[in-house]
């Protein structure tokens, strides 16, 4: 079991996260799966994932809170004594128009998108190091560089994100961590259907994007494979943008 992988993925019970455990999984990694609200949707993941003969860890914590994610990291250090991949996907937001937004909703989505990703990966380089590294992969989206209607607060907190990626990236480097992050296009998920404007979302992505079709989950999926494996050692405090073009047009 020590000398075995091990990779935790944030926000993992469903969605981009949860297709990202699978593929590692079949990697061969062991997997950890946090999740906030929903235990049957982490366990019936659990279940999903363990069918690749690895073993499985699951820990619910809200990852906004600095000392939800210490406890998460004591247990993924009790469970496997190491970890090799972190990747930093959950996600939450308020959409709402710039003047309708209150200072709980910034918060909030400060929390969860940005300030998490410092401290899960503070907490993450500590067991990395003991092991000769790894690598940090967040997720992104393209409203870190582009005006997305209803997307103010998530916007920001993504370019926080991408800001933070660079710097731990310099800063982790000496211990042998590799940090980038994974920037997808409109992607027809669980999440999207929170947007108000998720028909017309849908509609420019497929009508508009160069590649021919929409971003599919497995595109993002692939990205973060690539960049947590040794193929990608020389890139560090990247943005790989996954979009199929969308974002080259004015």
């Amino acid at each position: 079991m020590m000398n075995e992988k091990v990779a935790l993925i944030t926000g993992s019970s469903r969605g981009i996260g949860k297709e990202i455990a699978l593929r590692l999984a079949e990697k061969g990694y062991h997997i950890v799966i946090n999740y906030a609200r929903s235990k049957n949707a982490a366990l019936e993941t659990a279940k999903e994932i363990e069918q690749y003969g690895v073993k499985t860890l699951v820990v619910k914590a809200n990852v906004g809170k600095p000392e939800k994610v210490k406890e998460m990291f004591q247990q993924v250090e009790e469970t496997f004594g190491r970890l090799d991949v972190f990747v930093n996907n959950a996600a939450s937001g308020v959409l709402r128009p710039l003047m309708e937004l209150e200072e709980s909703h910034w918060d909030w989505t400060m929390d969860i998108n940005t300030k998490a990703l410092l401290f899960c990966a503070q907490e993450a380089a500590k067991l990395m190091e003991q092991n000769d590294g790894g690598h940090i992969v967040s997720i992104s989206s393209l409203g870190s560089i582009r005006y997305l209607k209803n997307y103010t607060t998530v916007g920001v907190s993504k370019a926080a994100l991408e800001a933070l990626t660079r710097y731990l990236a310099v800063e982790l480097a000496p211990k042998n961590i590799i940090v980038n992050a994974v920037s997808g296009g409109a992607v027809d998920t669980d999440a999207l259907t929170h947007f108000p404007n998720r028909d017309e979302l849908l509609a420019e992505a497929k009508e508009k994007t160069p590649a021919g079709r929409m971003v599919e989950k497995e595109d993002l999926v692939n990205a973060v494979e690539f960049l947590v494996s040794d193929k990608a050692f020389m890139i560090r405090g990247q943005t790989i943008i996954v979009d199929g073009g969308i974002s080259l047009l004015v």
